[in-house]
């Protein structure tokens, strides 16, 4: 420990930690734009600037760490002068739309602007922001480079957290520019539609393709019959846009709000996951005990991790597992067993789903698997955010709704398919299941405790009727080729794999820190919309998606068994080897 002086006050920090962290535990905030807690500093817009005596020249506090006796001022009328300067500059080549911007209200330059009191522009534009191109391509985000303020969160978070590489600074000085490399469309490049960049952008130069009008319109067509579903992180993070403390869970809420809009029924994706574990669990035992050299089972839930192994590990494509998402297992049966019980013509079903991630949008037309009841499973998707204002647009009390119930046919879910939500929620949801389906035994303890938690692999051996199952969880797309590299040379050299079922998470933290959640998005916000869901779990009379009585009748009624020729039909999809770049 060190220790130092800021504003008078001493503090006492660990050795390494920046003068910015250092500052609020002396309860000191320093304003910031380009630092996030999730990313590495890079000093890029010069806000954060503090004064340490002895020195000739002001210092960033994002990027400077403290030192034994330091004496730091981070604020006085010269500081607060640069700051404001430094924040007039970055206004000088930023549009002034603000009225019809997508982030105006939840801007951190906007509010840093008010912060600051800036009313008039200072300096001329000197840069052609019309060089910055809208790209909408991929129809999941959408670009606008015109507002970009350079402060390298995208950059950073593509490529050294996701290990995507879609998106770079082009040219240099005042007329660097945010693109794809060679000013590619974005739907060209390697980008996998995880929406982290719009998580992290401070402005609005990246946000999600909004796709609400769309709903607008099919909740008012007279030829319509709309139905909806929400997703398990959904319910922990929609409470955000409404001033509820994170991770508060609001599942009956939503169902209400929904009911509200005009939805005609509401179903709960927490259900469909219930699905998935059966045919995921039933696949995964399958190759355990008849087919060890298929293994290692690699879970498919996530569409942004589907597309970037068929992007950049097309060698692992066979160890995939064919289940669908839950999103589009719901979109099959609500056009296919649900249309048959109320006795409703499927064309005029119009199904919504409300998803804490963009890849989402990009799920529901990656290939024909995603029209398997004859017509388009999922119509629209979107984000918890889109969610939000369609909510504040319809003029609803959300704090006043009296609590509803979903639809019971496709609503009623297991603890199991609740915490699909949280990183390594899938695998623990599997296992319980597998596990019952190998010993005809509920497993001795539910809570698989190795598989929780913001590490970025977790590895486990468990005994399963003795058998060791070796697992793997891998969060954030960077911590992925460590796990599958592993694996690709066991299987090159022909030797047992050292793992036998692996999930996989784009995003950190899981769907509860997808691209679509609220904005602001920390680690300790990961772990308090996680813990929502694993009392949710708690707090469930059945834990097991075996155990769901609603679950037992879709197999009886409609798919007879997980795995059967039917289930296949309707619920599994093909993966194949795609090329990173378009063009």
């Amino acid at each position: 420990m060190i220790k130092a002086v800021i504003n008078g006050q001493q503090v006492e920090v660990a050795r390494g930690t920046s003068i910015l962290d250092a500052a609020k535990l002396a309860n000191v905030k320093i304003p910031v734009l380009c630092k996030h807690a999730d990313l590495e500093a890079t000093s890029a817009c010069g806000i954060c600037i503090v004064k340490v005596k002895g020195s000739a020249k002001m210092l960033r506090a994002c990027s400077t760490l403290v030192e034994e006796g330091m004496e730091i001022t981070t604020h006085d009328p010269e500081i607060v002068a640069v700051r404001r300067t430094v924040l007039e500059l970055i206004l000088s080549n930023h549009p002034k739309d603000c009225l019809v911007c997508a982030r105006n209200q939840d801007c951190e330059l906007q509010k840093l602007s008010a912060d600051f009191g800036i009313r008039d522009e200072y300096f001329p534009s000197i840069v052609d922001r019309r060089q910055h191109k809208f790209d909408d391509s991929t129809k999941t985000i959408v670009i606008e480079g015109s507002k970009c303020v350079l402060c390298g969160r995208c950059v950073n978070v593509c490529q050294k957290h996701q290990n995507v590489w879609a998106l770079s600074f082009l040219s240099r000085g005042i007329n660097t520019k945010l693109s794809p490399a060679g000013e590619i469309n974005l739907a060209d490049s390697p980008c996998v539609k995880c929406g982290q960049c719009s998580n992290h952008c401070p402005v609005g130069a990246i946000v999600e393709h909004d796709d609400t009008q769309k709903v607008w319109d099919g909740l008012r067509a007279e030829d319509k019959y709309p139905v909806v579903q929400i997703a398990p992180a959904v319910r922990v993070a929609i409470g955000e846009a409404f001033g509820y403390p994170v991770g508060a869970n609001l599942t009956k809420k939503l169902y209400a709000a929904l009911k509200r809009l005009g939805f005609k029924a509401v179903f709960d994706t927490n259900f469909s996951a219930d699905v998935t574990i059966m045919e995921e669990a039933g696949e995964f035992v399958k190759k355990l005990t008849s087919k060890p050299r298929e293994l290692p089972l690699i879970t498919s839930c996530c569409p942004a991790w589907v597309d970037f192994l068929e992007k950049y590990r097309g060698d692992m494509v066979d160890n995939f597992s064919t289940c669908k998402s839950p999103q589009e297992i719901m979109g099959v049966l609500s056009k296919t067993y649900y249309a048959a019980k109320e006795k409703i013509d499927p064309s005029k079903i119009f199904m919504v789903s409300i998803m804490p991630c963009t890849a989402k949008k990009y799920e529901i037309s990656r290939g024909d698997d995603m029209f398997s009841s004859g017509y388009q499973d999922i119509d629209v998707s979107l984000t918890t955010r889109e969610l939000a204002r369609m909510i504040k647009q319809a003029g609803i009390d959300f704090e006043k709704l009296e609590d509803a119930q979903a639809d019971s046919i496709l609503g009623h879910y297991t603890g199991a398919g609740t915490i699909f939500g949280a990183t390594g929620g899938v695998m623990e949801a599997a296992v319980r299941t597998a596990y019952y389906m190998v010993t005809g035994r509920e497993m001795p303890s539910l809570e698989l405790k190795e598989a929780r938690g913001l590490k970025g692999i977790k590895e486990a051996e468990l005994d399963v009727a003795g058998a060791k199952i070796r697992i793997a969880v891998a969060h954030g797309l960077a911590n992925v080729d460590q796990i599958i590299n592993q694996v690709a040379r066991a299987k090159a050299a022909g030797k047992e794999p050292p793992y036998h079922f692996i999930e996989v998470m784009a995003c950190q933290g899981g769907c509860v820190g997808g691209g679509g959640q609220p904005y602001g998005v920390t680690n300790e916000l990961r772990k308090k919309r996680a813990a929502g869901l694993y009392e949710d779990d708690r707090q469930q009379k059945e834990r097991c998606s075996h155990l769901n009585p609603q679950v037992q009748l879709i197999y009886r009624e409609f798919a007879k068994a997980p795995n059967s020729e039917i289930a296949h039909r309707y619920f599994h999809n093909k993966y194949k080897k795609r090329a990173a770049y378009i063009k």
